[in-house]
């Protein structure tokens, strides 16, 4: 199925197409895994990402310094964490679109958890349950792990 036909199906469907792509609205990791269960080619999930990334809030560029910098990315990305009321929330920059997407795709699953429950969640697994592993080159999915070797470091701080 196309992704013009995903986004058709879904505008046509009970399921909201503003939770499709919406910046207002704080996707949920079952809607993320939901979302990409309609999408059944690479080109469309790419397409996805590539909106996913486009409708993140960015780290602004003021933040964006070597000790937000993640290393071990073929892109230059910036991750940076901020802890309220025991949950963690990150925000993320990048200089390619589809890093932004992988990186919101990331901020979905662990915006808002506890450290423990950022730890105990299998990101890789998730990760490769959407179908990005096998379609990313190794450079970008090195770049991925380093995204989440660093959640993983920010959250235990």
């Amino acid at each position: 199925m196309s992704f013009q036909k995903n986004l058709d199906f879904l505008a046509h469907s009970d399921y909201t197409f503003k939770r499709f792509i919406d910046k207002g609205h704080k996707m949920t990791p079952e809607e993320l895994l939901e979302n990409f269960s309609y999408l059944t080619d690479w080109e469309d999930k790419y397409r996805y990402l590539i909106e996913l990334g486009e409708n993140m809030e960015e780290l602004p560029p003021s933040e964006r310094t070597p000790d937000t910098k993640v290393e071990g990315c073929q892109s230059q990305v910036w991750l940076k964490a901020e802890k309220k009321e025991n949950k963690f929330y990150f925000k993320a920059a990048s200089d390619a679109v589809i890093v932004k997407g992988l990186e919101a795709v990331l901020l979905i699953l662990v915006n808002g958890k506890t450290a423990q429950e950022i730890q105990s969640t299998n990101l890789k697994g998730i990760f490769s349950q959407l179908g990005l592993e096998d379609n990313l080159s190794p450079t970008r999915r090195n770049g991925f792990l380093s995204m989440i070797k660093r959640i993983q470091l920010l959250s235990n701080l």
